[in-house]
């Protein structure tokens, strides 16, 4: 049987819109289930009391938190750390990945979106492009 153009577009679409809504639903889960704070970590002793420090020392001064970069190996909690240093700091979280931005315009528009005090998180950061 020979598909159409037309029927092959809506077919991908289709299954993008479910893999769209699985992710959505696998996040809400993940967040359910992720530390919310810093307390609630396991393990991390050293890396904690040094965050809670800066987090601390920042809402004192009624300043953000300087800017902070995580790196190591899938798994070790970067993305938790993240999350919930906005947690602590009272305020949201962005999440993004850095082949997902391919623009500096991507950039662009992501950071004119942040409020005060919002944290940025770039996943992957090690593959943004050189352009950007």
């Amino acid at each position: 049987m020979i598909e159409s153009s037309k029927y092959k577009k809506e077919k991908k679409q289709e299954k993008e819109i479910a893999l769209e809504s699985s992710q959505e639903e696998s996040t809400k889960y993940e967040q359910k289930i992720r530390p919310s704070k810093l307390d609630e970590i396991v393990g991390r002793s050293l890396e904690k009391q040094t965050l809670k420090m800066m987090i601390d020392s920042a809402k004192r001064r009624k300043e953000v938190v300087d800017h902070i970069l995580f790196y190591g190996p899938p798994g070790l909690g970067k993305t938790t750390f993240a999350m919930a240093i906005a947690n602590e700091m009272g305020s949201s979280i962005k999440i993004t990945s850095g082949p997902a931005i391919e623009r500096q315009g991507d950039l662009a528009a992501i950071l004119t979106g942040l409020k005060a005090n919002d944290v940025l998180f770039i996943d992957e950061i090690h593959r943004l492009s050189k352009v950007v």
